[in-house]
């Protein structure tokens, strides 16, 4: 009952946070299982897990967590599994035996864990080398007959500590432990094996997620997938940005002067686009005195209609917003987006009761109810109306510096689809290498 409760009120906090996408299969979750995924965003990363599926699943977290208020007391009653950590207790590391025979006596009784084989989140460009704790629990439960499967999850974030930014959630290829056990029996062969293991997996995590050498390469891949997404009439999507990863680095070892021309141009690409805070989409834009007349009339009314919902929750909620985001100015990255998730989880549940009994005492058991039932659409409004603003004001500020200086649009246009021809020749030249199994995993 009360996984269910976590289960639940996890998944749809998640949803309402961020726009949670979900791709590859979601079926065949049965029997004995490790979810095993990279680890760039703290708690949020296995508490997207809960999304997946819904059985029971053993998380296996760090000590630390065990000891703080309200999320070790959630751990626990979540059955999890306390891994010490070097860096957290040297002399406790004996400890972790039992935590490895406690995981593996469940994947023998045919349950389901989740751990994080980096053994901690990050904010590295890629993923960083594995442990071997998953390879030794799957082999170990293996031995005693147990058919273990491995699946791996992908986690892609747009902004990670952004409120309402995409999260992509990529279930990979299912690795099947079973067969890593043939020929297994030395000492030697043992070690051997738990590091092929731990191979397949990175390899396996690897092709569902965005692996960069550094961090600057970053606006490169996503403009290299909005001209592209934009010529071949789709929409961008994050799931693509792990093929231009790859092809960066196979692009930039094969042909490197041609690799540089090309990230300059981008760069110069994305620098003027920003001056005047366009995307290409906005560039391609023909302004006709019909659309702009259709998008005056259509904004005045969402604005006329919206405005006054607007400032009321803005005066009702407007200090429980600041709250989170005060709360994780001084996090680092990678736990940013969980601290801000968290404070706003805690916030909610305290000013919406606190609203709720304040209209009760002021007014009546009218206003009471009212509030009660009032407040979670009022504020999920006002944040989607704040959304709506800053699109307007973006659409308003593109039209002032496009609308009218047509040379300029005409120059962007023109490098625009220069630079989407190239990229999709060069998207043809790598594509069955990027897709194909080998290429993914090497």
């Amino acid at each position: 009952m009360f996984y269910a409760f976590i289960r639940g009120l996890v998944s749809l906090s998640l949803r309402l946070f961020y726009r949670v996408k979900v791709h590859g299969s979601a079926t065949g979750f049965e029997g004995p299982l490790i979810f095993v995924g990279n680890h760039p965003n703290s708690l949020i990363d296995p508490a997207l897990v809960f999304i997946l599926t819904r059985r029971h699943i053993t998380f296996l977290a760090k000590e630390p967590l065990f000891r703080m208020p309200v999320i070790g007391w959630i751990l626990k009653g979540l059955n999890a599994l306390p891994v010490y950590r070097k860096q957290d207790h040297p002399s406790l590391m004996t400890k972790n035996e039992g935590t490895l025979d406690a995981a593996r006596s469940a994947l023998v009784e045919g349950r389901a864990i989740t751990l994080f084989p980096e053994g901690r989140s990050h904010s590295e460009p890629s993923l960083a080398e594995l442990k071997t704790g998953a390879a030794r629990i799957a082999l170990g439960a293996a031995r005693q007959g147990a058919p273990v499967r491995i699946i791996p999850v992908g986690f892609t974030y747009e902004e990670k500590d952004v409120f309402r930014s995409e999260a992509l959630v990529e279930v990979g290829t299912a690795i099947e432990v079973l067969p890593f056990l043939q020929g297994a029996g030395a000492d030697g062969e043992e070690k051997e094996t738990v590091r092929l293991l731990t191979e397949r997996i990175s390899a396996e995590i690897k092709a569902i997620t965005v692996n960069l050498e550094r961090w600057e390469d970053l606006p490169i891949i996503r403009m290299a997938e909005r001209l592209y997404a934009f010529r071949q009439g789709e929409k961008v999507g994050s799931e693509r940005l792990k093929h231009w990863a790859r092809g960066l680095l196979l692009f930039q070892t094969e042909q490197p002067e041609r690799m540089e021309q090309l990230r300059s141009a981008l760069m110069s690409f994305h620098r003027r686009l920003a001056l005047i805070q366009a995307s290409p989409e906005d560039v391609a834009l023909t302004y006709q005195r019909r659309g702009v007349l259709a998008f005056v009339v259509k904004n005045l009314g969402v604005v006329c209609l919206g405005l006054p919902l607007f400032l009321l929750g803005l005066v009702l909620f407007g200090v429980p917003y600041q709250i989170p985001r005060l709360a994780a100015r001084r996090s680092e990255l990678d736990v940013q987006g969980t601290v801000k998730f968290l404070v706003a989880l805690a916030v909610a549940l305290v000013w919406w009761p606190g609203l709720t009994a304040a209209f009760w005492a002021l007014g009546s058991w009218g206003w009471g109810v009212g509030a009660l039932l009032g407040v979670p659409p009022l504020a999920l409004f006002t944040l989607y109306f704040s959304e709506r603003w800053s699109v307007l004001w973006h659409d308003i500020t593109v039209f002032f510096s496009l609308g009218n200086r047509s040379r300029l649009k005409a120059l962007l246009q023109a490098d625009g689809e220069q630079l989407s021809l190239e990229l999709e020749r060069l998207a043809n030249e790598y594509r069955v290498r990027l897709e194909s199994p080998s290429a993914s995993r090497g």
